[in-house]
């Protein structure tokens, strides 16, 4: 049924589509001026060319891999909530808060009736959709993991705050589209976490994404999906982009009791380790996926953004990721 409606957006991807989860790691060009420009020391138009172009780098570095559906590598944001916290108003900046490992984000506070000021991520979107012929994806942060991620202190409570920013982030959705944008990711890594909300994160997409013309895919990891699973799958999204090398395959085991009804990003490497997997290992995690998925459902990409990867490693994950798929299309 999705690779049906892929064709109606007049997208004709191969069997094991290869894509990446979002972000990839800065060039250190790129990491120093954005201390310099938090310091005073170079301008935002600097840095704005600066993005432009580590932009530009990886949008030919996924085209030189063979990678079938891109991104931008998100080299203009930090935090996938503060970005957006900071760009909409009704919200004020909190103070940090260690979000994984030695990462730390300022948790913003929502003060006032969110509102959408007007297309937030869409130029960056042209911008890269314009160095290729590949379907780039939009990629947004979900109504509902804003919302966990944040602090309320206007809201009347928690669903009334998912409600609020979902129709703020369907019309970011509902520009990307009018740009011409067919594939959406919009991430939910808040997801598991409280599963007696997943009616919630279920009401809070339908309404960024219900009657609206696109390919959509959410992004969740590292969660007890044993607790939400199938339930999850009322989600308004055509896919789902999953960590499965991380937990050793451990959700294919959830999956065989309850079919698994979407498309399925199969995450294929581990973006948390240095460790570099062997071409004969991500194959077979393909094999294993094949056991109780259709080769019609199969993307391949890695477990989650690449960003705390160093550039070499980045590059040699995604390569794996579509030797994998290529063996398998053979």
């Amino acid at each position: 049924m999705s690779r049906e409606k892929l064709k109606s957006l007049g997208l004709k991807l191969p069997l094991f589509p290869t894509t990446s989860v979002g972000s990839f790691p800065k060039p250190d060009y790129l990491s120093k001026a954005r201390a310099e420009f938090i310091k005073g020391k170079i301008t935002a138009e600097h840095l704005h060319e600066l993005e432009r172009k580590a932009t530009k780098f990886w949008i030919q570095t996924q085209e030189k891999l063979g990678v079938d559906v891109l991104v931008d590598g998100e080299m203009y944001r930090g935090d996938m909530v503060a970005y957006f916290a900071e760009r909409l108003p009704g919200f004020a900046e909190g103070g940090l808060v260690r979000s994984y490992g030695n990462r730390y984000y300022h948790k913003p506070i929502i003060t006032g009736g969110v509102e959408w000021p007007g297309p937030v991520t869409v130029e960056w979107w042209k911008y890269a959709q314009s160095l290729t012929k590949k379907p780039v994806k939009g990629m947004l942060t979900g109504a509902y993991t804003i919302m966990d991620w944040s602090f309320n202190e206007h809201y009347a409570d928690r669903r009334a705050t998912a409600m609020a920013l979902a129709g703020v982030i369907r019309k970011e959705v509902e520009a990307l589209i009018v740009a011409g944008c067919k594939i959406i990711q919009i991430d939910e890594p808040a997801l598991s976490v409280r599963p007696e909300e997943l009616p919630v994160a279920i009401e809070a997409m339908d309404a960024t994404t219900k009657g609206l013309e696109a390919y959509f895919i959410t992004h969740a990891c590292y969660g007890a999906f044993e607790q939400i699973y199938p339930g999850m799958l009322e989600l308004a999204v055509d896919n789902f982009d999953l960590e499965m090398a991380n937990n050793e395959l451990g959700l294919l085991e959830v999956f065989r009791g309850q079919p698994f009804t979407k498309d399925i990003s199969f995450g294929v490497v581990d973006v948390h380790s240095h460790t570099m997997e062997k071409e004969d290992t991500v194959r077979q995690r393909v094999e294993q996926a094949l056991t109780i998925l259709s080769r019609d459902q199969i993307w391949v990409d890695p477990d989650c953004g690449l960003k705390t990867r160093t550039v070499d490693e980045a590059i040699e994950k995604l390569r794996l990721c579509v030797a994998a798929a290529e063996a398998f299309r053979n």
